[in-house]
């Protein structure tokens, strides 16, 4: 396995902490040349530092970006079209829940703004690169929250002033429609979409939240959540394996297709989504 990614380009957002960190170092490992997006200046390039000591790679580049700001997306998008020609294998990672109502940059919901519209603005902005890289991969996080999912398009991009667990299980609901909808306009060039729910994860997410239900769910995560390297399986395997090549469209969990809503399976929602994503970052 040693060296088998050389030559390959990977990019991955929300890769400082978490799931995203531990599928970098996997890909790290394995000779792939590796473009990391970070919010955060010094935690981004101490773990990029981490990374390149520890995989003994040092293809290893950042690009930083808030990914919640439209403006940000596509400039990440840029300096990585003026630096690389081809992209094996993109990762959507980044994400959060917002317990607070607040609106992004943009005027949107900020759940919605991060976990949905990066994924859109990034993918759709690296679209044509994908498209001629043979092979090309698209994984993207989603959860078993999406089955609580209800998404209203009307209502979507400022939620009437709501946001919350719903908010989050919506946007987790979009991820699934948006890889549907990618998936059907990847295959004519061999390319796949799939998205993944990583499990209950030990990791930085919610640590933006002060509420006590977010202290509660720390302090259970401690106990019974699995690790970075665990939730990490998924993507890897998505994203590296012979295997996995074959799958196009599907939602996993721990390396099998797994069972989405019905809501998840709506092809006209996933068409309007993608129609109303169009329109927002245009």
């Amino acid at each position: 396995m040693a060296n088998d990614l050389e030559g390959k380009v990977f990019l991955v957002t929300g890769a400082t902490e978490g799931i995203g960190k531990a599928a970098a170092l996997n890909f790290a490992k394995r000779g792939a040349t590796l473009v990391l997006v970070g919010r955060n200046r010094e935690k981004s390039e101490r773990v990029v530092a981490e990374l390149k000591a520890e995989s003994g790679n040092d293809k290893i580049e950042l690009l930083l970006g808030d990914m919640s700001k439209m403006a940000d997306v596509r400039a990440v998008a840029d300096a990585f079209r003026a630096k690389h020609d081809r992209l094996d294998v993109l990762v959507n990672n980044a994400g959060a829940v917002f317990m607070d109502y607040q609106l992004s940059a943009d005027g949107m919901e900020m759940t919605f703004a991060l976990n949905h519209v990066a994924y859109f603005v990034l993918t759709t902005r690296l679209l044509d690169i994908l498209q001629k890289t043979p092979g090309a991969r698209v994984v993207s996080t989603s959860s078993g929250a999406h089955h609580v999912g209800k998404m209203d398009l009307d209502t979507i991009t400022k939620r009437n002033g709501k946001a919350g667990f719903a908010a989050y299980c919506d946007s987790k609901l979009a991820n699934i429609l948006f890889t549907r909808e990618l998936s059907r306009r990847l295959a004519p060039s061999g390319g796949t979409a799939n998205s993944i729910h990583p499990g209950y994860v030990r990791s930085g997410f919610g640590l933006n939240n002060t509420s006590r239900l977010m202290g509660l769910s720390k302090l259970v995560a401690k106990i019974f959540a699995r690790t970075p390297e665990k939730g990490a399986e998924t993507i890897v395997w998505l994203a590296t394996s012979p295997e996995a090549a074959k799958f196009n469209g599907e939602y996993f969990f721990d390396m099998k297709v797994a069972r989405t809503s019905k809501r998840a399976k709506d092809d006209a929602l996933a068409k309007g989504l993608w129609e109303l994503s169009e329109k927002l970052s245009a």
